[in-house]
């Protein structure tokens, strides 16, 4: 089993950049697929980022061209830079990791982040 901590979140204005990192533990992500998903008041978590084990990235199209994830093996660290915030990007930010082989469904506590206008 898999551990994730989520840290890097906080106030920024409009336009402004975080950088969100995932820290795990228990398990090296090597073996998972790594992603970030979004929840914003009153909505449904939303898929925002995905990275595989080679590197491969998809995107939402709402964060495309503005947010990059990245993944360090050997930090077992999956990190989410986010740049051009926009208030709509308000939202608690989770982490989640899924085994390439097997099952398992693994998510952090979140981290809030508030873009003002």
């Amino acid at each position: 089993q898999v551990q994730l901590v989520e840290s890097g979140g906080g106030l920024v204005q409009a336009g402004g950049s975080l950088r969100l990192s995932c820290a795990a533990s228990g398990r090296t992500i090597s073996n998972y697929k790594m992603s970030w998903y979004r929840q914003a008041p009153g909505k449904e978590r939303e898929f925002v980022a995905v990275i595989s084990r080679s590197g491969g990235v998809n995107y939402a199209d709402s964060v495309k061209g503005r947010f990059t994830i990245s993944r360090d093996n050997a930090e077992n660290t999956v990190s989410l830079q986010m740049n051009n915030l926009k208030p709509e990007d308000t939202a608690i930010y989770y982490c989640n990791a899924r085994p390439f082989v097997g099952n398992g469904d693994y998510w952090g506590q979140g981290t809030q982040v508030t873009v003002s206008s």
